[in-house]
């Protein structure tokens, strides 16, 4: 799995189209454009209100719900381990004609464009910020909002919305892929026509069951939130919560760097 505000009326239109609000207010896109933020650490970006492509529509939860949605989303997304009640993936096609060409391309374009972030000061110096820096994940997220936004009309594969790094035992950050979206009311044909579902699936989050309003602190988050039990709309009513049947918009993840194309699209 806080979105920023988008300093111009066209991007804060777009982001609240394409990605949704929480609701919390900042001026991180205006911020980036001073000098001193180049060589910030990544660490000082706080959590944000959503990613570009996780458009939440009209769901209104508050801050403390927030915290634990962006937990499960972020966990459901493991590299290699996407599956679950709460996670679903697009089918895989059979192999069409240019299908391994094409995301070799993609891949390809993908890996030239985004080799200059192994430097993650670079990143943040292009608008990229770090998606709950203080949630620990098994990779994160650094997004940029603006290609967040064109993401939802067009399709760059050297413009990915989000690069994907992992803390190093020394403490630093380890470029390792990058992930594109889609809106969430894509239909499988333009997600296709993104990236190959022969060779690639979508996921998107669903079946999510909030707490009701005002008893989020004494809630069970083993049952609620996208790692909890609960994944119906049955069982949420029954439990006095409040169902969302998907939430964010369609991702995929890339990891360019690796050795062989299943490696690469392994989601």
């Amino acid at each position: 799995m806080r979105a920023q505000t988008i300093f111009t009326v066209l991007g804060l239109a777009g982001l609240l189209i394409v990605a949704g609000a929480w609701g919390r207010p900042q001026q991180q896109h205006q911020e980036s454009q001073q000098p001193q933020q180049q060589q910030a650490s990544p660490g000082q970006y706080h959590s944000m209100q959503g990613m570009p492509g996780m458009d939440m529509g009209k769901m209104d939860i508050g801050h403390d719900e927030q915290d634990h949605v962006e937990s499960g989303a972020m966990h459901a997304m493991e590299h290699g381990h996407m599956e679950g009640s709460h996670m679903h993936m697009t089918a895989l096609r059979p192999i069409a004609p240019g299908d391994r060409e094409r995301a070799d391309q993609i891949a390809s374009s993908l890996r030239q464009a985004i080799e200059k972030y192994r430097d993650y000061r670079v990143a943040l110096g292009e608008g990229y910020r770090i998606f709950a820096p203080n949630l620990p994940q098994p990779e994160y997220h650094f997004t940029n909002y603006w290609n967040g936004f064109v993401e939802g009309f067009t399709f760059d594969p050297a413009r990915p919305t989000s690069l994907l790094y992992k803390k190093t035992p020394n403490g630093g950050w380890e470029l390792i892929g990058a992930m594109y979206t889609a809106p969430r009311n894509a239909t499988l044909d333009q997600l296709n026509e993104r990236v190959p579902l022969s060779i690639a699936q979508w996921h998107v989050h669903v079946n999510l069951c909030v707490p009701k309003r005002g008893e989020v602190a004494q809630a069970d988050w083993k049952k609620f939130g996208l790692g909890g039990t609960i994944s119906t709309a049955e069982a949420c009513e029954a439990a006095g919560g409040r169902f969302f049947p998907q939430i964010f918009g369609w991702m995929v993840h890339v990891y360019p760097f690796e050795s062989s194309p299943e490696k690469m699209w392994e989601q």
